[in-house]
């Protein structure tokens, strides 16, 4: 027990030691190498502490092997800046002066609705309370945001040209009533990108390919 006792402290500050070295983003937001590196220490660690089969050393040698490797990514990157994308790839602008962009969502394996969900944890309720929109190598989402954002609580009634009952029914419409809207707009419901719409009847509206339209509709839900 005293043994097992020991050994973990050992790695423990073993472990303390190289996370400080490593700097502050290893500690904040990380990016994937840095993900990665954080996976296998864990993982480096763990076995020498349940196993007193296997000689510390081992377990030591091993983390500092990843924190030198650590190391030269780093420097790799500031001698060659086209390293860091390479390895932690690049921002992706999913939010221009034209609306969501569809592709760049697709490319980074999102829908509508996680990009809303994105901009509520960062303070943003409305898709257009931004002009532009990003998603950070390290998948934080940034945004430059307009002057003045509206101030009421938009609900998702279309995502990628599929229809949200349950929202639409918190509205206090139908999908059918959302169907005739996109076709006033002589759109096809399964060509709308996006379509949401506020307790004042404030409709973000969204063509696939097009750039985005702020109309009006009635609702009669309340929210």
């Amino acid at each position: 027990m005293a043994l097992i006792f020991i050994r973990t402290a050992i790695i423990f500050f073993t472990l303390l030691l190289i996370m400080r070295l490593m700097g502050k983003s290893q500690i904040g937001e990380m990016q994937p190498f840095e993900l990665v590196i954080t996976l296998l220490i864990a993982e480096l660690a763990c076995i020498p502490m349940a196993d007193s089969s296997v000689p510390l050393l081992y377990g030591i040698i091993s983390i500092v092997t990843i924190f030198i490797l650590h190391q030269i990514v780093w420097l790799l990157d500031l001698w060659f800046k086209p390293m860091k994308t390479v390895v932690c790839g690049k921002p992706s602008l999913v939010i221009t002066r034209d609306g969501v962009d569809s592709f760049q969502l697709r490319k980074n394996n999102l829908d509508v609705s996680d990009l809303i969900e994105s901009m509520r944890g960062a303070g943003y309720f409305n898709l257009d309370d931004v002009y532009y929109g990003l998603y950070e190598a390290n998948g934080k989402f940034s945004a430059l945001a307009k002057e003045e954002p509206t101030a009421t609580l938009p609900l998702l009634l279309v995502d990628n040209g599929k229809p949200d009952e349950k929202n639409a029914e918190i509205a206090g419409i139908t999908v059918g009533d959302v169907k005739k809207f996109a076709e006033e707009q002589q759109v096809k419901l399964k060509n709308v990108l996006v379509m949401t719409v506020d307790g004042n009847g404030r409709v973000y509206f969204q063509q696939k390919g097009k750039p985005y339209k702020i109309l009006k509709m009635q609702v009669n839900g309340q929210w």
